[in-house]
């Protein structure tokens, strides 16, 4: 298909065997200018990208029968197909399915769950790089036919050489200017090539050695593609460029010149390092609302996530009073008052690595043993609800009146997991979690009740005295404990 016939920005084949997916996509790339084509297996698409020769392929991995890497390796095999730039987008983040990815032939790696402002941004990327290529490659050789008939063509030669929109130069063995044409110029901030040629002995590389790792390049390989650096302009200003550079030798071997193109990419680079910082800013938000483990397990399968734990201890914690006092203090200083309050127990969790799970009102929960299990996690509950009775007595209602918590605390199993598609939850379920809860909404203020199955957990170590049977509703008459401290 002859796409710029076509009036649209490139052709582009989806291959994925996720049907939301190719919806997704193909109705942002139409919206963007470019026609799209979609196939749902590895088998499609090598069926069809001979016959389509699209520009750009994004390519799923894990698709049944047979897999992106074997469908890339194909292409790659195939003259006819061997240029097209691959994009893979997956939900594997391993470094090893990376690197697979890119020896298989792969240009770029998008990780699922995507961004469509990236998956946008490295599509035109990679289409604006197949072009530049080609362009390089025409004018490469219309720069070669051009020097063999300097005489002749002298005047063609120079009026392509002065208004190309990329920067064109030659360049002595010992690197002073030999010829410059006035996009290079205005590139590097100067008012003319002429000015520009005799500031020539100026090293514009920012980073020091650069200069030096190009000649290097030009040594080994005679030329160099796309070698982006940072470079300064007249003014001191900063700006990215990317070099296209090749030696000309003589029959004998001898350097002649160098030769090459420049084009600012400063744009390019700003919108790159934006995308970076955007998907940074997404995997800290994430960070803190799941835990680390959950949320690398939910970017590699945005799948449910459950996971069942055999040993776990859960923590309750409610501000007593705290109805009362909410409706004598306004919405602003109520939830300052909260988020001191709640901030000084985050840290209590980090110190004690333990799970903040979610406050409910003025409750706090917390969890220990999970997603990563440890022995010591009653212990360090303990330690937590200790603290936790400390610091809230720093806290002073509007009345002046500390502040007290009832709190329980309660060992056994659960099953955890992740809820929602836009809000993301982590949350616990089962008896072990029920009846955490009923510890503390009937213990008293200032106390920490604890189960039979923590007591024999911290009975050595910590210093606990019966409160007798409790009717605890949904579970009967139940011993249980108040916890009062460490042994001495």
């Amino acid at each position: 298909m002859d796409t710029a016939s076509a009036g649209c920005l490139g052709q582009i084949l989806l291959v994925d065997d996720t049907p939301a997916n190719l919806v997704l996509l193909s109705r942002l790339l139409t919206q963007k200018g470019y026609a799209v084509e979609a196939v749902t297996s590895g088998m499609a698409a090598l069926t069809t990208v001979p016959k389509l020769q699209p520009d750009l392929i994004l390519l799923d991995i894990c698709m049944p029968e047979m897999d992106g890497y074997t469908v890339c390796r194909q292409l790659r095999v195939n003259p006819e197909t061997r240029e097209i730039p691959i994009i893979f987008i997956s939900a594997l983040d391993e470094v090893v399915d990376k690197l697979k990815a890119f020896a298989a032939g792969g240009v770029d790696y998008i990780t699922k769950p995507f961004q469509l402002a990236e998956v946008l941004a490295r599509v035109e990327t990679h289409l604006t790089i197949r072009r530049l290529r080609q362009e390089l490659e025409v004018q490469n050789a219309r720069l070669q036919h051009e020097i063999r008939e300097r005489q002749r063509a002298e005047e063609k030669y120079r009026s392509i050489f002065e208004n190309c929109l990329e920067g064109i130069f030659q360049l002595s063995p010992d690197r002073r200017y030999l010829s410059a044409n006035p996009a290079l110029a205005r590139i590097y901030g100067y008012e003319s090539a002429e000015v520009l040629m005799a500031d020539s002995h100026r090293n514009f590389y920012v980073r020091r050695g650069r200069q030096e790792e190009l000649d290097v390049y030009l040594r080994l390989y005679g030329e160099v593609s796309e070698f982006e650096s940072q470079v300064y302009r007249k003014d001191g200003s900063r700006i990215w460029i990317s070099e296209n550079v090749r030696a000309v030798r003589a029959e004998d071997g001898s350097l002649r010149y160098y030769e090459g193109t420049v084009q600012d990419i400063t744009e390019r680079k700003q919108t790159e390092a934006e995308l970076r910082y955007q998907r940074r800013e997404s995997e800290r938000l994430l960070l803190s609302i799941l835990p680390q483990s959950i949320a690398q397990q939910l970017k590699r399968k945005p799948d449910t996530i459950a996971d069942s734990f055999s040993d776990v201890t859960v923590l309750f914690a409610d501000l007593v009073s705290f109805t009362a006092f909410s409706t004598r203090v306004t919405p602003v200083e109520l939830v300052n008052f909260l988020n001191q309050i709640f901030s000084a127990f985050d840290q209590l969790v980090e110190k004690f690595g333990l799970e903040k799970i979610k406050t409910i009102g003025d409750e706090y929960m917390v969890a220990g043993g999970l997603p990563l299990p440890r022995p010591d996690h009653a212990e360090a509950m303990a330690e937590m609800a200790l603290a936790m009775q400390q610091i809230v007595q720093q806290f002073r209602s509007d009345q002046g009146e500390p502040f007290q918590l009832r709190i329980g605390i309660h060992t056994g199993a659960v099953v955890a997991g992740v809820i929602g598609k836009k809000k993301f939850t982590y949350d616990l379920w089962g008896e072990t979690v029920n009846l955490a809860s009923r510890l503390q909404s009937q213990g008293i203020a200032g106390h920490i009740q604890v189960s039979p199955s923590v007591y024999q957990r911290l009975c050595h170590r910590y210093w606990l005295e019966p409160r007798g049977m409790l009717l605890i509703r949904g579970y009967g008459e139940l011993p249980t404990y108040w916890l009062k401290g460490r042994r001495t």
